[in-house]
């Protein structure tokens, strides 16, 4: 107990504030063609896209304000760190810089550095140059202004979600347990998940890129597994104590019994969270990274500090019963409630009503989650941008107007660097007769639907080298951008040719999603199937319970659809800005955290099902009993974990509600719908066809298999 509090001391000091060491980008993968097409036009021609800008108001007219405006324009060039400044004033009145009704305009420029010294940068010019400026009021903006205003924003979004989540999963604790003493246990191992994970993210953040939406994950997670191990620890504890058994022995039997069972169910949630870490992208990676620290660290505090404190406590983990008052209050005086048999219970009922029909209940929930995941049809993907923060970040209100006010679409652009420095004239001819480009700008000349109507470019040719910037002629961020990028490529380049742009690195992006999909199922979907049947011998309910977490999981991103792209009762979640597209990311993140989460449950409820079946050969008794030994924890323990993930839905970042609204509403369709309908209608209707296996795998499961069963000690042989 005295080396957990002095962990606690150092995991908070260093760790605790993470959020500032931490990235706000990650969501490319750097080896796709748009990412080293960037790279080749930096090293090329030191140029690159825009990442930063200047929003000038400029009432009654952009051209009254030519001197100011150049004045401007000189001195963001003369800072530090500063790169390509461009303006309205200095492009030679370039029309597609300044808004329609010309009252306002544009200074475009490219911050120097790696990304974390870029987003430095923008924060400190933003401070600089927002508000009055040689007489111009301006706004700051772009990509890494954005990122700039992501940071504070978790910071904000973390510290909300925990002022609501604990005192919430304090009382709910409290109802659960009675015994203030003992509802305090799981908060206590909570509280060691999430700040050894903020000191895991630390470390990792010296040898890596980590990213800042990785925080929330690990204070969520990291509260709600140390709640979950804890309670069932806990629990067990109590009903041993209960028993008669000495604390020792009751200590010793919990953690032989469910400690194991808590122990693979938390290598089923990190194994879940590990298929993360097969993407390219290190916004995914974090995830993982956060994930499973918070994992093992709640592993390690229910497992080695928890039997610490409960060897202290003793009987006392039942001392301070708040609900006394309570039932004195109703008239109950100080009896405490009768204690209900197994074939008494609530779970059990429900168990043996849902047996009696078990066609007529699967069939209605599986027509219920259908009919909740038809909206993921139409699921549209994007990468984040400005709008993942709310409509009152500056970055964002700049980021509106240029969508809305400025004709041009040069910030879409697909810019392609080629490695020959002449002959490329023709080529920028026939892009420009591609359906969707508007124009192509290139060191031969502008060229718009095959003819050349300007001079050539400076800047835009090097002795090894050409770049080309292929402009659209609508907004190509989207599946059409997608396809634009396909026909761009599919032009015969005189060289090799690399294409970036936000569109292409859309394109990209799911395509190395894609690619590194198969093989992150597999490291989900193979390791669970082996634990769980090595809890039950079985073939079938391993596969059973993997086609019920996808179909709960396909309901889930349904909703999610219906709410965060269609805009359905988006109000009721703090009305995010509805793009009409998800985050690519999203499904597949969600995917590998609930399906490590239902995996965690589905281990306590089979684990128990199977410990009857293994005594009285029953299947509908094994299944009523299982539930009814389970039900009542797995539903507190997925409440309590829906507590703390709805907190999140509080956070200003769009896709963060979104994560914990989604992770929320799964968990509780898992804990009522899966556990307490679908898999009793199942496990009925298979009868004793649950429990089989091919020979060869019986032989194995005789050998390695794990159960909470107690192993009681052979009867001495009498003479």
């Amino acid at each position: 107990m005295v080396l957990a509090a002095l962990f606690l001391v150092l995991a908070g000091g260093l760790g605790g504030g993470v959020a500032k060491e931490l990235s706000a980008g990650g969501f490319v993968d750097p080896e796709q063609e748009s990412e080293r097409a960037a790279v080749a036009l930096d090293d090329a021609f030191g140029a690159g896209a825009s990442n930063f800008l200047l929003l000038v108001a400029t009432p009654g007219g952009a051209d009254r304000y030519d001197a100011a405006g150049k004045a401007l324009t000189a001195q963001v060039a003369a800072e530090e760190g500063v790169a390509d400044v461009m303006s309205y004033w200095t492009a030679g009145h370039e029309p597609t810089m300044t808004s329609r009704n010309k009252d306002s305009a544009v200074v475009l420029v490219r911050l120097l550095g790696d990304q974390d010294a870029q987003v430095d940068r923008a924060e400190e010019l933003g401070k600089e140059y927002n508000g009055t400026v040689a007489g111009l009021q301006v706004r700051t903006g772009g990509e890494f202004s954005v990122y700039a205003e992501v940071g504070p924003t978790i910071e904000r979004d973390v510290v909300r979600a925990e002022l609501i989540a604990f005192p919430v999963v304090t009382v709910l604790l409290i109802l659960v347990f009675g015994s203030a003493i003992a509802a305090a246990l799981p908060l206590l191992i909570g509280v060691i998940s999430i700040l050894g994970t903020f000191l895991a993210l630390h470390v990792l953040n010296g040898m890596t890129d980590v990213s800042i939406y990785a925080v929330n994950l690990a204070t969520s997670l990291g509260l709600g597994l140390g709640i979950d191990y804890a309670l069932f620890l806990v629990s067990r504890f109590r009903e041993e104590i209960r028993n008669g058994r000495p604390v020792p022995a009751a200590i010793t039997e919990t953690m032989r019994t469910a400690g194991r069972t808590v122990l693979f169910s938390a290598l089923t949630v990190a194994l879940s969270l590990g298929s993360l870490l097969v993407f390219p992208l290190y916004f995914l990676k974090s995830f993982a990274y956060a994930g499973i620290s918070a994992v093992l660290f709640a592993l390690f505090g229910a497992l080695v500090v928890l039997p610490a404190v409960l060897a202290a406590l003793g009987s006392k983990v039942d001392a301070l019963d708040l609900r006394r008052p309570l039932r004195w209050f109703l008239g109950l005086g100080s009896t405490k409630p009768r204690v209900k048999s197994i074939d008494e219970g609530a779970w059990h009922r429900i168990a043996l009503t849902v047996m009696k029909r078990p066609i007529g209940v699967a069939t209605a929930v599986i027509a219920i989650l259908v009919l909740v995941g038809l909206p993921f049809r139409n699921a549209s993907f994007s990468l984040p941008d400005d709008r993942v923060l709310p409509r009152e970040a500056r970055s964002q209100q700049v980021a509106q107007v240029l969508r809305e006010d400025y004709p041009g679409r040069e910030a879409q652009a697909l810019p392609i660097v080629l490695s020959a420095s002449t002959g490329t004239g023709g080529y920028a001819a026939a892009l420009s007769r591609v359906d969707g480009v508007a124009r192509v700008d290139a060191a031969e000349g502008r060229f718009v639907e095959g003819r050349k109507i300007a001079a050539g470019l400076s800047g835009f040719r090097t002795d090894s080298a050409t770049r080309l910037s292929v402009v659209p002629d609508f907004d190509a961020y989207g599946a059409e951008g997608e396809r634009l990028v396909q026909r761009v490529r599919e032009v015969t380049a005189p060289a090799p040719a690399l294409v970036s742009g936000q569109a292409a690195q859309l394109r990209d992006t799911k395509s190395a999603l894609a690619s590194a999909l198969p093989l992150a199922l597999g490291i989900l979907l193979l390791p669970t199937f082996v634990l769980l049947f090595l809890f039950t011998g079985s073939v079938i309910v391993p596969a059973k319970a993997i086609v019920m977490n996808v179909l709960s999981l396909s309901a889930t991103f349904g909703l999610m659809v219906w709410v965060f792209q269609e805009g359905h009762l988006a109000s009721w979640v703090g009305d995010p800005i509805i793009t009409g597209a998800l985050d690519t990311t999203t499904p597949i993140l969600m995917f590998c955290i609930l399906f490590g989460l239902s995996m965690d449950y589905e281990v306590f409820l089979l684990s128990r099902i199977k410990e009857e079946w293994d005594a009285t050969g029953d299947n509908t008794r094994a299944v009523a009993v299982g539930l009814e030994r389970t039900g009542s924890l797995v539903t507190a323990a997925a409440g309590l974990l829906a507590m703390v993930f709805l907190a999140f839905v509080s956070s200003d970042i769009a896709f963060i509600k979104l994560l914990g609204l989604g992770t929320a509403l799964a968990v509780l369709v898992d804990a009522t719908l899966i556990r307490g309908a679908l898999v009793p209608a199942f496990m009925r209707l298979m009868g004793d066809r649950n429990w089989w296996a091919p020979r060869p795998l019986r032989a194995v499961h005789r050998r390695f298999g794990l159960s909470e069963a107690e192993v009681r000690p052979p009867e001495p042989v009498r003479a």
